[in-house]
């Protein structure tokens, strides 16, 4: 069978976004070039060798995804035209949003990212592996078993990463935790092996649903999490001691507004996918619907902001 890649030019807020678009309209994994990312990974150390520069351009990511040539292809390409536009229309920095395309030769796609996903620790204590790689767990450790190839998040990104070292210190023993957005699942699992006991994993992407679920079965912790389909939270009952949201700025401030009976006293939020150009709003989103920052982290232009309601 014959191949297209696709291309979109976008930008560091928009990618997972594009990413989940992707995977809607059939692709079975993306892959996503971050230039800042690479850079970070040949300044580590990590690698024994390699050949690679660093890019003096890193606001433009690329997100790639494979679909078969057939019939479907230009259907397929004017709805993510669509798509894309109605990120703009609805206030998301898309970047450039500009879209190519190639024919490839037959090639097995599923394997093509896993040169660059690898066991990483997170935190004092998180671990992420994928699947296919062995290591053993130090005392007090805990880890994640991912496979990525159609999943929406490894905790390698900076936002992910922000959000799993600020669980290691929230998450309490038998705490509820919902995960607004939860993508592949991975802060729900994280937050599930950290000790909470009761975790809704939920997201308006029925595909993300799907692949949270099956993260939560490879992790052994589906006694703990539930996943679901839900506009925020909308379809997620009770109250939880911690609520998780790793989205973007403007669906957090929408979030703002619909939580409360969602919130236990006293209880904190945690929220990531905020660019450093929109923590501002994000605050005094926060402030105005009577939230109080306890602190913020920040690191290469993202930020994680944990606020706490009324006690």
């Amino acid at each position: 069978m014959q191949w297209v890649e696709v291309s979109i030019d976008t930008s560091h807020e928009a990618m997972e976004l594009v990413s989940e678009i992707l995977q809607e309209l059939g692709a079975g994994g993306v892959v996503i070039e971050d230039p800042a990312l690479l850079n970070e990974y040949i300044r580590s150390g990590l690698w024994d060798y390699t050949d690679l520069k660093e890019s003096d351009e890193t606001e433009v990511v690329t997100v790639k995804a494979y679909w078969a040539m057939d019939d479907a292809l230009e259907g397929k390409l004017q709805n993510l035209a669509a798509r894309l536009a109605a990120l703009t229309a609805n206030g998301v920095d898309k970047g450039a949003g500009t879209v190519s395309w190639r024919a490839v030769a037959d090639e097995d796609w599923s394997e093509t990212w896993k040169e660059f996903f690898h066991t990483e620790k997170i935190g004092e204590r998180t671990v992420i592996k994928p699947t296919w790689e062995d290591y053993e767990a130090k005392a007090e450790e805990i880890v994640v078993e991912l496979d990525p190839g159609a999943a929406f998040g490894t905790g390698q990104h900076t936002t992910t990463a922000l959000c799993i070292r600020a669980l290691e210190t929230l998450v309490k023993p038998g705490m509820t935790v919902f995960d607004v957005g939860t993508g592949s699942g991975v802060l729900s699992i994280v937050a599930a092996k950290l000790g909470a006991g009761r975790v809704e994993a939920v997201d308006f992407d029925p595909v993300a649903v799907r692949i949270a679920a099956e993260n939560v079965r490879q992790n052994g912790v589906a006694n703990v999490v539930r996943t679901g389909q839900s506009d925020l939270l909308k379809s997620v009952e009770g109250k939880a001691d911690l609520i998780i949201a790793n989205i973007i700025a403007d669906i957090i401030m929408r979030l703002f507004g619909e939580v409360k009976e969602s919130l236990a006293a006293g209880a904190w939020m945690l929220l990531s996918g905020i660019i450093e150009d929109r923590l501002h709003d994000v605050t005094k989103a926060a402030a105005r619907h009577g939230f109080h920052v306890e602190r913020i982290e920040e690191e290469k232009g993202w930020a994680a902001v944990i606020v706490r309601g009324d006690a």
